[in-house]
């Protein structure tokens, strides 16, 4: 089954200790499904929460298909995450613990079918953040020193 991505959150990686991963799919509307084909999909901003016993994904935006008409929706209207009762009960369990969060990490084709990936997780601190750009700035000059080496 190939996969292709379309969107990815980099800032997920950075704001978020992600302790687990869950795959879910997306409820959509045609038009929105033929703009994430083209890759017209950002995750970045956007969230889950909890509606009536479901999942929803707000704040993802898809731009709107440029030859739909009429089927065009809002950009960034709410969405459903379609994911089995069971999972759904053990992630909001999860979120209701104090400082777990559930955050779009990627979204990609998997066969014909718009896949987002869930990340379970914990914020960070302000100190957390400073150690990692702290590791990458010594790793980039490790690499620097290792090539001037050469």
């Amino acid at each position: 089954m190939t996969i292709k991505e379309v969107a990815i959150n980099k800032k997920a990686r950075f704001d978020y200790f992600i302790e687990e991963t869950v795959e879910a799919g997306i409820s959509l509307t045609g038009a929105e499904v033929k703009s994430a084909k083209m890759s017209h999909i950002n995750v970045a901003d956007s969230f889950c929460f909890i509606e009536k016993g479901s999942i929803m994904l707000k704040n993802c935006h898809i731009t709107p298909y440029e030859k739909g008409s009429y089927y065009n929706v809002e950009s960034r209207r709410d969405r459903q995450l379609l994911l089995h009762k069971k999972e759904i009960a053990r992630l909001i369990g999860k979120i209701r613990e104090k400082g777990y969060t559930l955050v779009p990490i990627r979204a990609y084709f998997k066969g014909r079918y718009l896949k987002i990936e869930l990340g379970l997780c914990k914020g960070k601190h302000t100190y957390d953040k400073k150690q990692v750009i702290k590791e990458r700035d010594l790793d980039r000059q490790a690499q620097r020193d290792i090539a001037n080496y050469r």
